[in-house]
């Protein structure tokens, strides 16, 4: 197996190119992140979206599942991550109809030898898709916009959280 490069780059192997960061040896430790998408759409729109009355239906909950899968499915999306036995993922949603947006959280956890960063975002990042697909019938002008990382903890770094 290539060896890691002296670089601050974790999947750069000695050689220079790609390499997946072996953690066979990273003591299993909980690890948890949190993760957040903005959406903006009219109010309007919004509106119809809390009332469950566009026509694809019910979006939060869909947009809830489709994160869910998708957090569970980040190893098959992003090619150097590892496939992670997730304990847990929930993903909840503040909606604010007079401002036309909604704030999308989603935390991930497990026991293991990496931490679930990646997932978190992931699971923001197609529930978001999945409320512009679900409301793009009534507006087309839908933005996804600040998905990032606001919490992580365990691991040999330890805990990490965003300062607004």
């Amino acid at each position: 197996m290539p060896r890691q490069k002296d670089t601050d780059l974790s999947h750069v192997s000695a050689d220079g190119t790609i390499a997946m960061v072996d953690v066979g040896g990273k003591q299993v430790t909980v690890r948890e992140a949190v993760a957040e998408a903005l959406v903006r759409m009219s109010p309007a729109t919004a509106r119809l979206l809390a009332r469950k009355a566009l026509p694809k239906g019910d979006v939060l909950t869909t947009a809830k599942v489709a994160g869910i899968l998708a957090a569970k499915q980040t190893s098959a999306l992003i090619p150097l991550t590892h496939p992670i036995p997730l304990d847990f993922v929930d993903i909840s949603f503040d909606v604010k109809v007079r401002a036309g947006t909604i704030r999308i959280t989603a935390t991930t956890g497990c026991s293991g030898r990496t931490g679930v960063e990646i997932e978190a975002m992931t699971a923001c990042s197609v529930a978001a898709l999945t409320i512009y697909d679900m409301c793009k019938s009534a507006e087309k002008g839908i933005v996804i916009e600040r998905i990032r990382l606001l919490r992580k903890s365990g691991g040999k770094s330890g805990t990490w959280v965003r300062e607004r």
